[in-house]
């Protein structure tokens, strides 16, 4: 298809629904995460191998045909179907998603085709498991900053609208005793870590036998 993403009234330029992407990131943020679980648990390198080919089934269908027929996109489609779409520029999605396509590339040669891992794979795997999740959990497109460097001009429709400069409301401020909770939180943790480490290592026992 000539045009990538969508031609919505009211929008200048062809958009895509954020709510299903950042959908669809979650669902293969979880699949890659239980993928790498399984491989640390038990050596198992399939299913880690199996969504390797999915991610890079589903991003060159994002980047050379369309977000459309994408097949985690119409599911999160599916997912999202009963919320209002928020609309995003297509053109910073497809840097990040052609990003995106060149990083499922690499681990399909590297792990799928020559049956092998290394620092670059490892290194490669963390890079999309962060990309995917700061897309899923905090609307937050990494990829998408490369469009400026590239293009060198500002984004149009940005999720949350964080390409236009604008104040803070209220309810987004962060105050000193905001920043002093969550340290005193950290401060905490670590003096539960010095003083019950043994006791939070003892190994689990089954619960109806522990008594």
């Amino acid at each position: 298809m000539k045009q990538f993403g969508e031609t919505v009234e009211g929008y200048s330029i062809p958009v895509l629904n954020e709510r299903e992407i950042r959908a669809a990131a979650g669902l293969l943020f979880l699949a890659m995460t239980i993928s790498v679980a399984i491989l640390f648990c038990s050596q198992n390198f399939s299913p880690l191998r199996y969504n390797i080919i999915i991610f890079f089934i589903d991003f060159f269908i994002r980047v050379f045909i369309s977000p459309r027929y994408a097949p985690t996109l119409i599911l999160g489609r599916l997912i999202v179907s009963r919320q209002n779409p928020e609309y995003v520029g297509a053109a910073q999605k497809k840097v990040a998603w052609v990003i995106g396509f060149v990083l499922a590339l690499i681990m399909f040669v590297l792990m799928v085709l020559m049956y092998s891992y290394s620092v670059i794979t490892g290194i490669i795997c963390l890079i999309c498991l962060v990309f995917l999740y700061f897309e899923s959990s905090f609307g937050i497109c990494l990829g998408c900053l490369f469009y400026k460097l590239i293009y060198k001009a500002k984004a149009q429709y940005c999720p949350g609208e964080i390409c236009d400069i604008k104040t803070r409301h209220e309810i987004q401020k962060v105050s000193f005793k905001h920043i002093l909770i969550v340290l005193l939180m950290a401060a905490a943790m670590v003096t539960i870590g010095l003083l019950f480490n043994d006791y939070l290592n003892l190994e689990g026992r089954d619960l109806f036998k522990a008594f």
